[in-house]
């Protein structure tokens, strides 16, 4: 079912090797994607609500007479919500603000020199769009993972939009509807795909000219490869997180872990996509053999077992042999992994030796499901490799640091010298020009 990769015996270091090629990903062309999204997005930046509307029936099989969802329809998903379901996000909500309240950050000045500072304000920006995907499965957590630390930067004006359903009458699923119900979001769009992103990033008027959806500027969350697309072909008109890939675990294990646990967590993953990777290193053969036993059994006995075979038969997953759990590491610094758990003797200290993951899970009793719903941390997080130079989705991905420079005649003419200096050093001399006009004498 699932294939093994022996880097037992190899040189793993970055000085005599890639690590970042020793286990291989989910084949994802973006860029061919992007011939299929171009005429979509131009579609809907010309015609607007008519073009979402065409696309609703395209793509979703729906018939739409307005893109916008009524107020009414998030007020009737949140009194039709199953109390055990509400419990559960209220208490999401409450753990994530918790964890992200945390994130602010205050102004900051520096005194450089007598009379001369420089304070960094940090600013949230004023409209963000937020999606959340609809695909195989239903996902309200994604509404709380990005409204609350959208809510906590200070963003002024939030919109979701996740795709309509044909068994909701065109509406998105009733608990999106009710999650943004519970977090106070009521500018909600029943728009998926590229077609959602574009909405975003050129708004639109109704058929009488008035506007319905302000241009974003920036747009989160996850989505499929035409999702990924279109945020690729309008970074620039908007701001983006990430293009995010399929959800990704690496579990490092050495002999101490549980191989039903272990299977357990690698099958979670393997359940969003056929294309979701699910990697086991281990220094330990013994578990790797008792884990394929467990995947065996598990996998039959699991609701979505077709999607999660598909997955763990993929390139993209394996259980990775090496000689000890230092190897182990480098590997996974290599592969900086969306999801990371260490299940090891020493889990905490190994943990402290991660550079590159989206989040970092601890022991045995912090699985990655935790964190998709209830641990406090976010779950919209770098895949393909992108956590060794990107983080997850936090408060910060919706500030804007600013430097408010401030400096008397007497800093300045300090200052003044030098600045020169670099300015014709840098053949630029109206630039040394704007600081000695400061200092002529005028009649």
């Amino acid at each position: 079912m699932i294939t093994r990769i022996d880097l037992r015996g190899r040189a793993l270091d970055t000085a005599q090797a890639d690590p970042r090629a020793l286990v291989p990903r989910a084949e994802l062309d973006v860029e061919a994607a992007l011939a299929v999204v171009r005429p979509i997005v131009e579609d809907v930046h010309h015609r607007g609500e008519a073009a979402l509307i065409e696309y609703a029936q395209k793509f979703d099989g729906v018939e739409l007479a307005q893109v916008k969802v009524p107020t009414a329809a998030l007020t009737e998903a949140l009194e039709k919500l199953d109390p055990q379901v509400r419990a559960a996000l209220e208490e999401s909500i409450r753990r994530a603000r918790t964890v992200h309240q945390d994130q602010r950050r205050e102004a900051r000045t520096t005194q450089v020199v007598p009379g001369g500072s420089v304070t960094e304000r940090w600013v949230p920006v004023d409209r963000v769009g937020l999606y959340v995907p609809g695909g195989r499965a239903v996902y309200p957590s994604s509404v709380v993972m990005n409204v609350v630390p959208a809510q906590e930067a200070g963003v002024g004006s939030l919109a979701v939009a996740s795709p309509p359903q044909k068994e909701f009458g065109g509406l998105p699923h009733p608990t999106i509807l009710a999650a943004c119900a519970l977090l106070g979001v009521d500018e909600v769009y029943a728009a998926g795909g590229s077609q959602a992103v574009a909405m975003f990033a050129y708004g639109y008027g109704d058929a009488e000219g008035n506007l319905v959806c302000r241009r974003a500027d920036l747009v989160t969350g996850p989505g499929n490869i035409y999702v990924a697309a279109a945020k690729r072909l309008l970074k620039g008109v908007i701001g983006i997180d990430a293009e995010a890939g399929p959800t990704e675990i690496m579990v490092v294990a050495d002999a101490t872990a549980d191989a039903g646990i272990v299977a357990a967590d690698l099958i979670s993953q393997a359940e969003h996509d056929p294309l979701a990777a699910a990697v086991l290193v281990t220094d330990s053969e013994e578990l790797a053999e008792a884990v394929e036993k467990e995947l065996e059994v598990r996998v039959a006995a699991t609701k979505h077992f077709e999607r999660i075979r598909e997955a763990l038969a993929g390139r993209q997953s394996a259980i990775v042999l090496v000689d000890d759990i230092e190897a182990a590491l480098i590997v996974a610094n290599g592969y900086a992994a969306e999801h990371l758990e260490i299940q090891t003797r020493n889990a905490a200290e190994d943990a402290a030796k991660v550079r590159n993951a989206g989040a970092v899970f601890v022991g045995s009793f912090a699985p990655v499901s935790l964190g998709d719903y209830l641990a406090g941390s976010n779950h919209v997080l770098p895949t393909g490799g992108c956590a060794c130079h990107s983080s997850g989705l936090s408060v910060q991905s919706f500030l804007r640091g600013i430097h408010v420079v401030d400096y008397t005649r007497e800093a300045l003419a300090e200052a003044s010298g030098l600045v020169v200096a670099l300015a014709n050093a840098e053949d630029l001399p109206a630039h040394g020009e704007a600081v000695t006009a400061r200092f002529e004498e005028r009649g």
